[in-house]
């Protein structure tokens, strides 16, 4: 007998593209008027992180319909916070595509081909994470972070960040095989390797995906929107504020969080 036929694939970035913290909600009508929210993060017994009753809903709809992929920069640990609505996605992209996680574990096979490859052709990250606190303030720098021995993120002082220090920053990265991104309060210096596509493409083959689909906001989602078949960007974020668009993306007005309900209703609509 034939195997269940391919499901749809739906790769999706969290923060700021289907989860938002309060500073990022961005509600804009009357109170009155704002939608209901679900807390779906909680960070040392605060709340943290929300989605719209809506969004909940369409969230538990997708994972019923699609092989529902969550796809993050944040570490493994920072991920297991995150308690979405639905069915638990059994596949999961962790460290921008530096861990793949399988029914919640690291794949072991994934993460040592990713390690072979930041060897082969990147600078260490030693070498980047000294370079930047060489030459950042510690005037504008909260918080200097090592993300899974992967990459390297600054919490700054967005107000009184230079405004050439981050493009400064990627130049000298570029010829080193590493990437920068500004997300809010994050500067973020990423080996160029690691990326959500390549995780993507990887559960793509084992499941066989008859179709793949994508969202995300920042410079770090730029290569996984590419790789899907269908795409959406909200209209926030550094590939908005770059005005990004690319054949199969779509480039949506909405901002803040009815934009993360926007994308699921458009993920749902692709597959139907």
């Amino acid at each position: 007998m034939p195997g269940p036929a391919p499901r749809a694939l739906v790769a999706s970035d969290l923060d700021r593209t289907l989860i938002y913290s309060a500073n990022a909600l961005a509600l804009t009508g009357p109170d009155a008027e704002a939608p209901r929210l679900l807390c779906v993060e909680v960070y040392q017994s605060k709340p943290l992180s929300y989605v719209t009753e809506t969004a909940a809903g369409l969230l538990t709809a997708l994972g019923e319909a699609a092989d529902f992929v969550p796809t993050t920069t944040r570490t493994r640990e920072q991920y297991h916070r995150i308690r979405l609505p639905g069915p638990a996605s059994k596949y999961a992209i962790c460290a921008n595509g530096g861990h793949l996680l399988v029914d919640g574990v690291s794949d072991p096979a994934w993460q040592a081909r990713v390690t072979e490859r930041l060897a082969d052709e990147c600078a260490p990250l030693d070498e980047v994470r000294a370079h930047m606190a060489a030459t950042a303030d510690p005037a504008w720098v909260l918080k200097q972070r090592v993300a899974e021995d992967l990459f390297v993120y600054f919490v700054v002082e967005r107000d009184l960040l230079p405004a050439d220090w981050a493009k400064e920053l990627a130049v000298w990265a570029e010829n080193r095989g590493w990437t920068v991104s500004v997300q809010g309060r994050k500067v973020y210096a990423v080996p160029k390797p690691l990326t959500k596509s390549a995780a993507m493409r990887e559960v793509a083959r084992r499941t066989g995906a008859a179709l793949t689909l994508a969202a995300g906001d920042s410079l770090l989602d730029a290569d996984l929107l590419l790789a899907a078949d269908r795409a959406w960007r909200p209209g926030h974020g550094e590939l908005a504020e770059a005005g990004w668009t690319a054949p199969g993306v779509t480039a949506l007005p909405e901002r803040g969080v009815v934009a993360g309900e926007r994308i699921l209703g458009e993920f749902l609509s692709a597959i139907r």
